[in-house]
């Protein structure tokens, strides 16, 4: 069975079988004793869209959400680790071909970026679907 990143939420919004869940995403150290001292801690309130959902929710309720580690490490992949290959090709190439042009090789570099990026928000329909959640009833004890 896969591992499983699990977060506490409200029900926002239901539309059919399309939840929409609030969250509070945390810092590590958000529950150390002295996070009021610290700047260190924080956190962030987050909307996150559950499609395809079997079980009846209502605004209010409150559920956990669901997901593989592997999505999430696959969502680093694609947001960060794929760009950065991508820069630093581009640059070393960039730097061979135009004989150490520094500044001409960094924005090519950047500029290889905006397509990386407008390919993945036009293939968002596609993500969405293998970057799925589900949710679960949170029993309180």
């Amino acid at each position: 069975m896969a591992d499983l990143i699990k977060h506490r939420g409200i029900v926002e919004k239901v539309d059919g079988s399309h939840v929409t869940v609030r969250i509070v995403q945390t810092s590590a150290c958000s529950a150390c004793s002295a996070k009021g001292l610290c700047n260190a801690s924080e956190s962030k309130e987050k909307l996150i869209d559950v499609y395809e959902v079997q079980s009846a929710c209502r605004i209010g309720e409150e559920v956990v959400v669901c997901g593989t580690t592997s999505m999430g490490m696959r969502a680093v992949l694609l947001a960060f680790g794929v760009p950065v290959l991508l820069l630093l090709l581009a640059l070393f190439v960039t730097m061979r071909v135009t004989d150490g042009n520094a500044l001409l090789s960094a924005m090519v570099s950047l500029g290889v970026i905006v397509p990386y990026y407008s390919i993945i928000y036009i293939c968002r329909g596609k993500l969405e679907k293998r970057f799925s959640f589900t949710i679960e009833k949170h029993n309180n004890q």
